[in-house]
Order: structure tokens, then sequence, then C-alpha cells
């Protein structure tokens, strides 16, 4: 398993679903402007997720994506798992004489049981353990709440009067009163 910017921009934008899991989809243009990310890059990391059956897509007006399963059920590891997964299939690419020699390679075994433990640690990290960080740290959905009507009238404000001249000719003929 490899660690990536495009790893940490899944978990992100999942993070991001897992906070709206009961609000229904989500458009991935709100994600790509609320974590500056390019909406192209997170089309092509969503049909991944949607492909590993992680988040479920809606077409047309109010469409988006939702989580493909609870967010207690969907783990860290899974999300970069399928974000990475072709990386996977490029150390198959290899010729054998190179992967036997990996193989041999004296710090293998530190590297595999690395790898165990970090995916371990990942696997143990839920979704919904992470949204609930952030509900924590105070989230907000930076969208503007809905006005409430009827519970007041709202003061007007009282119109804004000025005693000073409103053009330069005004302010010769005070200047010339005055004077």
């Amino acid at each position: 398993m490899r660690l990536s910017t495009r790893g940490r921009f899944a978990v992100t934008a999942m993070i991001e679903l897992a906070l709206r899991e009961n609000s229904g989809p989500v458009p991935l243009s709100r994600i790509a402007l609320r974590h500056q990310i390019s909406l192209s890059y997170l089309e092509q990391m969503f049909s991944k997720l949607r492909q590993h059956g992680l988040v479920e897509s809606t077409r047309g007006p109010g469409g988006g994506y939702a989580l493909g399963h609870r967010a207690d059920g969907i783990s860290v590891a899974d999300i970069i798992g399928a974000i990475d997964d072709d990386m996977d299939e490029g150390a198959q690419g290899m010729p054998t004489r190179l992967r036997e020699s990996m193989a041999q390679d004296m710090t293998q075994d530190l590297w595999d049981a690395l790898n165990t433990r970090m995916v371990d640690y990942l696997q143990s990290i839920t979704l919904r353990s992470l949204a609930a960080e952030q509900r924590a740290k105070g989230f907000s959905d930076g969208e503007p709440k809905p006005a409430r009507h009827g519970v007041g009238k709202r003061p007007t404000p009282e119109p804004l009067r000025t005693t000073a001249p409103n053009s330069v000719f005004a302010l010769g003929q005070s200047l010339l009163a005055k004077g």
C-alpha cells in the first residue's frame, strides 16, 4: 500500500460524504471548491471508488455521490486500496529476475512488516470515526443557513443622512456662503 496525495484527497472527499451521509448526494463540484481539488481529478478518483462499491452516484439535478456503505463499514485502508490499486499491478509487470532480486533484498522483511502494520492500522480507522473527529472540531459545511421567516420582524436600518455637499459645485457654494 502506498500513501500518496491521491489517497489523501480521496480520504478527504470521503470524509466530506460521511459528514453529509443523511443529507443526500453531494456534487463533486462542491467538494472541489471546498477543498481546492481539481474537478477532473476528483472525477477520476470517484470512478475508482465507485468501481470498488465505496460510493454510489446519482445523476441529474440534485445528483452527486453518496457512500456505498455505512460510514462505519468503510476503513481508510479500503479507500486508499481502491484509489491506488493500479500501483500494485505495476509491481506484477516487472521482469521475473528483478522481482526475485527484490524478494532477496536484505531489508525486504522490514518493509513487508512495516506495510503489514500500516495496513492493519489503516483498517482500524473507520470513516465514521474521522467524521466524528471533524464534528468535534466544529465542522461547518460553509453554506449559509436558511433564513428563519416568521420568527420576528427584522429591524429596518435608519437611512443615512449626511450634511456634506453632494458635488463639487455644492461644495464651492457652501464654502462661498461661509466665507
